[in-house]
């Protein structure tokens, strides 16, 4: 019952977010009956089911070929459609303020009055009871205040009066298409200020300067984000100093990686990257910590091959992540051990001068795999350094209570799409960077893929060189 109801509040929620980009972008933006307001309609009903089809057609068996061609364009609506509504929201507070401004160049004031300068009637349209006594033409005044007129003047008076009635009353049957000549008509204003087409409204004119200002903003900055994502993942370099670290072992440089994430959208080719990222570094070991993959072995196993070029001269080792629960984990497990990494699964090796543990992630616990830090830690010797590599930042309170010096994680993305970083703060003890425990520290990389929206706004992907420091050297 809990989980019927959160559906139909996702669903209602994404109903709702579409119904006002539709209005906003597209029925405040264009004429009924018109193609752009077809175009537009269409769009909004195209592209969510788009974006589901991206999020469930790998758990629902669909072939690969399905699951990628939907991929791209159901992701990349979703990061668009975040940004479109933020800029959208802003925009609101806009609107007004341009309403107005375009209002007082039109001369209209605060009362709807047409004011002197642009959109004000000309003298000569002004009703007669409104111009001054002075201002109006000898023929125009009292009988009592103007000259008597006789003869030939009089007559011609008299007829150009009578000359004007009849053309104003047949003016309306003349031509429909004439053009107006009322200069205080909000269509007419707008056109004359602003540059617009006539017979577009002011307030249809705002809705588009302030919806193609929101798209403009929303599509920039998921272009670049996507640019960050597919240029590959920068190298961070932290230096973390153990109190039990051996002086043998100082500048021990630890490769971490973690957040891979291949699936239909990233493939063989971001593998590739970052295995070339990872071997520039001339690290000493290599720690990829989780959720390598969104996607059973069948379907991503190309995908991974290039891992078996990494290169460090204690090895790569391996730990899950909570996708890999949804991607068959064990299958997963296997198939990295075939490409040469070394997966911990609640176990412990010794290297030079410290132990690096590794424990299966909690989402393992669903399938009776969870973490299990008592085999992993239990019964190591406490005067050695060690270090930990844990998918998820939130075991931190068990690697305190077992000694741990120092832990390796991922899983946060560093909230991948501003403002998700503050969402991400809500689960986790630390988003990113390096963090004290106690006497443990918790270093949390941003990850080196995405998932879902392979775009990063404000979270640029990682590969972060972790260099050990003894305080003894």
């Amino acid at each position: 019952m809990v989980v019927l109801l959160v559906v139909v509040a996702v669903v209602a929620l994404l109903a709702g977010v579409h119904w006002y980009v539709w209005r906003r972008l597209v029925r405040d933006t264009t004429a009924p009956g018109g193609v752009a307001r077809r175009v537009g309609t269409t769009a909004v009903w195209v592209l969510p089911l788009l974006s589901v089809g991206a999020l469930v057609s790998g758990r629902a068996g669909a072939p690969f070929w399905v699951q990628r061609v939907v991929a791209w364009p159901g992701y990349l609506w979703l990061a668009v459609l975040l940004y479109l509504v933020l800029a959208l929201v802003v925009g609101e507070a806009v609107r007004p303020v341009l309403r107005g401004v375009l209002g007082r160049r039109a001369g209209v004031s605060g009362s709807g009055t047409p004011a002197a300068g642009f959109g004000a009637a000309p003298e000569t349209d002004r009703p007669e009871t409104d111009r001054p006594e002075t201002d109006r033409p000898e023929t125009d005044r009292p009988e009592t205040d103007r000259p008597v007129a006789v003869g030939a003047a009089a007559q011609a008076t008299d007829d150009k009066a009578t000359a004007l009635a009849t053309a104003q009353e047949i003016a309306p049957a003349l031509d429909a298409g004439a053009v107006r000549t009322d200069m205080g008509s909000e269509a007419v204003r707008t056109a004359d200020v602003a540059g617009a087409r006539p017979g577009v409204s002011r307030r249809m004119f705002v809705s588009r300067i302030v919806g193609g200002a929101a798209a403009a903003v929303a599509l920039g900055t998921v272009g670049y984000g996507t640019y960050g994502v597919l240029r590959g993942p920068r190298v961070k370099r932290v230096t973390v100093p153990l109190a039990r670290l051996p002086r043998a072992a100082h500048g021990f440089r630890i490769a971490v990686v973690s957040d891979i994430h291949l699936g239909p959208a990233l493939g063989r080719a971001h593998t590739q990257r970052i295995v070339d990222t990872i071997n520039a570094t001339s690290p000493d070991l290599v720690a990829v910590v989780g959720d390598l993959v969104d996607g059973s072995v069948a379907d991503l196993g190309p995908a991974a091959e290039p891992l078996a070029q990494l290169e460090a001269r204690h090895g790569a080792f391996f730990v899950t992540g909570n996708h890999e629960y949804f991607s068959g984990a064990e299958a997963w497990v296997e198939h990295v051990r075939e490409l040469g990494l070394h997966p911990l699964r609640n176990e412990r090796v010794e290297i030079g001068g410290f132990d690096l543990a590794g424990v299966n992630d909690v989402a393992g616990e669903s399938e009776g795999d969870g973490p299990d830090f008592a085999k992993a830690l239990g019964d190591r010797d406490r005067r050695r350094a060690s270090v930990l590599l844990a998918h998820q930042p939130v075991v931190i309170h068990d690697a305190v209570e077992h000694g741990v010096d120092l832990q390796l994680s991922g899983h946060t993305h560093g909230g991948q799409l501003w403002p998700g970083n503050h969402l991400a703060a809500l689960a986790n003890p630390t988003v990113a960077g390096l963090e004290r425990y106690g006497d443990t520290q918790l270093y949390v990389t941003r990850g080196a893929g995405a998932w879902g929206p392979p775009v990063r706004v404000g979270a640029p992907s990682d590969i972060t060189v972790v260099q050990l420091a003894s305080r003894t050297a």
